[in-house]
C-alpha cells in the first residue's frame, strides 16, 4: 500500500483487539493509534468497547486525528479486514441495535470465536462493574474526572519531556496506591476467568479496566487464559493473535518504524460522510 509515493511495510497479524480508545476525549492518543494501525495488516480487527466515548461526547471537540482513526477503520474493512465492534459502557447507546452488519463491519455485544480449536469469549466487561450497573451517574462523573486528570497529566509529562525526564502516570499511581482499586482489578480478572472456566472457554478477552494483561487462571473446575487489551489513553496497548499465540503490543516500547507512517498522511472525512457510510451499509 502506498501513500503520497511512500511504501508502507505492514506487519501481518491474524487478529488485533483494541479497547478503551475513548475517541472524543482529551486523553485519547489517536495519532499514536493511527500510527500503529497503519503499520499492521490484520485479518480481523476486534474493537472491544469504549471506542467512541458517547458519554463524554462534545460537539466542539472531535479532532481531525480522531476522525482519521474512524476513517482508517472503514478503509480496513473496505480492504477486506473483518471488523467487529463490541459495545462497551461508554458507547452503550449502540447496544439497542443488537447485532448488525454492514459490509465487513459487525456490531455486537459479544463475540465467540474458535481459535485453533480453543473456545474464545470476547466482551467488554462492564457487566462486572457494580458502579455502572447501579450508579451510572457516579460512573459518568468518574469518567469526567478521569479525563480531567489525564489532561493535567499530559501537561505534567510535557514539562518532564522538556527536562529530559521520564513520563509519569498520575492515574496509575493513584490506582496502585488505593487498595480498593487494586482489589477491583483483581476481582474483575478473577470473576471473568471463573465464568469462562464454568462455560468451557479457553480464552476470555476483556477491556474496561485499562489494565493490559495475559495470565493463566486456575481453579478447581479448570483453567483458562485471561486477556485484557488495555487502553489508548495511558497503556497504548493492543492484543495481537498470530500463528496460534497471543501477545500484548505496547506502542511506547515497540513503536513501528517511522518510515511506515508518513507524517503528511491525511484523511479528509466529515462526521456526515461516516454516518452516510453506515446508513448505506457501505464501508
Amino acid at each position: 500500500m502506498c501513500f503520497f509515493g511512500k511504501t508502507l511495510m505492514k506487519r501481518a497479524v491474524d487478529i488485533v483487539v483494541l479497547s478503551d480508545i475513548h475517541l472524543g476525549t482529551y486523553g485519547c492518543r489517536a495519532k499514536e493509534l493511527l500510527h500503529y494501525l497503519t503499520s499492521i495488516n490484520p485479518k480481523k480487527l476486534i474493537l472491544n468497547g469504549d471506542i467512541v466515548d458517547i458519554w463524554q461526547f462534545r460537539k466542539n471537540y472531535f479532532p481531525d486525528s480522531h476522525l482519521q482513526v474512524l476513517k482508517y477503520i472503514f478503509d480496513l474493512a473496505y480492504g477486506g479486514c473483518e471488523v467487529v465492534y463490541i459495545t462497551g459502557n461508554h458507547d452503550e447507546m449502540l447496544r439497542k441495535f443488537g447485532k448488525m452488519q454492514f459490509g465487513n463491519i459487525v456490531l455486537n455485544n459479544r463475540l465467540l470465536l474458535d481459535l485453533d480449536g480453543k473456545k474464545t469469549w470476547v466482551f467488554h466487561g462492564d457487566v462486572f462493574d457494580a458502579s455502572i450497573q447501579h450508579s451510572k451517574w457516579l460512573a459518568k462523573l468518574g469518567g469526567w474526572g478521569y479525563d480531567a486528570l489525564i489532561r493535567i497529566n499530559n501537561m505534567v509529562n510535557w514539562g518532564l519531556e522538556k527536562m529530559g525526564r521520564e513520563k509519569y502516570s498520575l492515574s496509575r499511581r493513584i490506582k496502585n496506591s488505593v487498595k480498593k482499586a487494586v482489589k477491583f482489578i483483581s476481582d474483575f480478572e478473577e470473576t471473568a476467568s471463573e465464568l469462562a472456566i464454568e462455560n468451557g472457554y479457553d480464552y476470555v478477552v476483556c477491556g474496561h479496566i485499562h489494565q493490559p494483561q495475559i495470565r493463566e487462571v486456575r481453579n478447581k473446575k479448570g483453567t483458562c487464559t485471561y486477556l485484557n487489551s488495555g487502553d489508548w489513553i495511558e497503556s497504548l496497548s493492543a492484543l495481537e493473535y498470530h500463528d496460534g499465540k497471543w501477545k500484548i503490543f505496547f506502542y511506547e516500547k515497540e513503536k513501528p518504524d517511522a518510515q511506515t507512517y508518513p507524517d503528511d498522511m491525511r484523511f479528509r472525512v466529515s462526521i456526515e460522510d461516516l454516518l452516510n457510510n453506515i446508513l448505506k451499509g457501505d464501508a
